[in-house]
This record gives structure tokens, C-alpha cells and sequence, in this order.
């Protein structure tokens, strides 16, 4: 009797964290932000639900451990969205750089919009994009257009001046020339193409998982060997490159002429521009690393005095 009483509870204790894990992975998004890159329109402590079904619900991609790296990535499907993502959306994504952490940043511009970032004004498809109403700077304007090589693409300017950009849209065809080798590489990895490099017997596999991130994640070194093994993997954005010849599955990059985007992409930015580690450092966010769309904060935080701050409990995020 003692036993089938301790089954039974163990039994529905299971089914409810099953049905918590479906509800977590197909309708509800949860994230804690940890960053100050979306205030005062979102502070740092707060916890947020997001609805999953919005950009289309979709069932679990990973299987592991939660708040680790242990696990394996799994078949999934999509389902019909209710509408697409839309400027002015607060989206939560998966980072393109290192697919394990999640960002929210507010989505600026959407697939075939062209950006622009003028004495930090951003402009899409040449209309001024209003800064949101909690929207900040906060730190002294330069306003000299002086190059930062760290920007995307390593040759648009820096945060608050930034060159012309289209966002990619699924269907577009780009020439394949020495001008826009990076931007190439970084959409071919992304749409989910072999890229390597040859030379003679060594091969370097192009990923976008970035070691520096992960080393400032992990804090640790020790994992590298296995989850970054440097000495036949290489990033779009690294400088220098080994030399040999280009592949894209295999086929020589040099009888390609033409590539066509398989995805739509995004432009995602933080409210707090001068605070922001967004799209004007690692580029775009490809449809499929959108999880859902912020909606409110349920719970918030304030991480100095580990205090709740009850006065945030219930804003609605616009």
C-alpha cells in the first residue's frame, strides 16, 4: 500500500513537470535578463514571459540539461505562426554566437529592410526610427566617423554611425565576390551549409560559435578541447584566415556565381544604445533562432539588494 501511494505520487509529480516542460518549450518563454541593455524599458532582474506561439509554437530543438551545455539537439517541427515578428516587437532569441544563451533586444529592422545609423539616429528604409520611450544614451556622442573593427562586418563604422545594411530575406540573391565574402560566410553558416576552408590536407570548418563568448560564459578554459577544438575551426569574422580553398558543401566556392538566402533575418537592438551588445556587433538573427515575443514581467529583482521590486510585477512591455 506504502508503495503504490509513493508511485502514484511520483507518477503525477512526473506528469506535471512533463506538462510544465511542454508548456515551457511550445507556448511559454521564460528568461531572466541579467544585462542592462534593454532599460528603462526592461531593468536588469527582471523576469519575463514571453508567448512562444506568436512567431509559431515549435517543439523542442535540444534535449539536456537545463542552464548547461550537456545534451543533444533533436529533430523538431514548426507550427503555423499567429503573425510575423514586426518592428517594435521585444523579441527573445537564441544568440546566434552561442545558441545555449538567450537575448531580448527590441527588433528594428525586418527582412529586406535597409538600416542605417546616422549621428545615432537609426534610420530604416530612409524614415527615422523613433527611439522608444524608455529608450537612453548614456554615455558623450562622437560624433567623428571613426571605424571600429569589432562592428559587423568589420567595416560599417562603429554603434553610432553605421553604413547602409540590408537585412537579408529568404529568396534573395547575392553575387558571390570578394566584396561581400563576409557577410557570404556568415549567412551560409547560419542557413546551415558546410563552409571549409582546404589546404592541401588540413580542413577548417567555419562555425558560428564564438570561443571568446563561451570563455567569458564558462570562465573556465578546460572545455574548449571539446566543445571548441581550435585548430580546425574558424569564425566568419576572424581576420585572419588560413589559406586554401573555399567550399560550400563541398563544392568549389569558385563555380558558384550567385547564393540565395534560405531564411528571413532580423536587426535587433537594445533600447540602452550605449549599453547594448546587439546586431550592430554580431549581425543578424535568422528566423529560426526566434523563440517568442516579451510580453510582461511577472517578477523582478534587484540584483544589489536581492530585494523583489514589486512596483515592476505586472508591466506590460511595449
Amino acid at each position: 500500500m506504502k508503495e503504490s501511494k509513493i508511485y502514484k505520487e511520483f507518477r503525477s509529480l512526473t506528469i506535471l513537470v512533463i506538462i510544465a516542460f511542454l508548456l515551457k518549450a511550445t507556448l511559454v518563454e521564460a528568461y531572466i535578463v541579467p544585462t542592462g541593455s534593454m532599460e528603462n524599458t526592461i531593468m536588469t532582474g527582471d523576469f519575463l514571459i514571453g508567448s512562444r506561439f506568436v512567431y509559431g509554437m515549435r517543439t523542442p530543438d535540444w534535449v539536456g540539461i537545463p542552464y548547461t551545455d550537456i545534451g543533444f539537439d533533436v529533430p523538431y517541427l514548426v507550427f503555423p505562426k499567429f503573425r510575423d515578428a514586426k518592428k517594435g516587437d521585444i523579441i527573445i532569441f537564441k544568440y546566434p554566437r552561442d545558441t545555449h544563451q538567450k537575448y531580448v533586444k527590441r527588433c528594428i529592422a525586418l527582412p529586406g529592410d535597409t538600416l542605417e545609423i546616422k549621428s545615432r539616429k537609426v534610420y530604416v528604409n530612409n524614415k527615422e526610427y523613433v527611439t522608444p520611450e524608455y529608450g537612453k544614451y548614456v554615455s558623450r556622442m562622437n560624433a567623428e566617423s571613426w571605424s571600429n573593427p569589432t562592428i559587423f562586418l568589420g567595416n560599417k563604422g562603429n554603434k553610432d554611425h553605421f553604413k547602409p545594411i540590408r537585412i537579408p530575406k529568404k529568396g534573395d540573391v547575392i553575387p558571390v565576390n570578394p566584396n561581400n565574402a563576409q557577410l557570404l560566410l556568415h549567412l551560409m553558416v547560419l542557413d546551415g551549409h558546410e563552409i571549409k576552408i582546404v589546404n592541401g590536407s588540413n580542413e577548417y570548418f567555419f562555425t558560428m560559435t564564438d570561443p571568446e563568448n563561451l570563455i567569458r560564459r564558462k570562465k573556465d578554459h578546460s572545455f574548449l578541447n571539446e566543445y571548441y577544438p581550435i585548430g580546425n575551426k574558424i569564425n566568419p569574422w576572424m581576420q585572419n584566415l588560413p589559406n586554401g580553398e573555399l567550399y560550400i558543401d563541398n563544392q568549389l566556392i569558385n563555380d558558384i556565381t550567385s547564393y540565395t538566402v534560405k531564411q528571413d533575418y532580423f536587426w535587433a537592438m537594445g533600447d540602452n544604445r550605449d549599453d547594448s551588445y546587439d546586431s550592430r556587433f554580431w549581425g543578424f538573427v535568422p528566423r529560426k533562432y526566434l523563440l517568442g515575443e516579451a510580453l510582461f514581467v511577472y517578477m523582478s529583482l534587484d540584483f544589489k539588494s536581492k530585494l523583489p521590486r514589486f512596483n515592476r510585477i505586472g508591466t506590460i512591455l511595449n
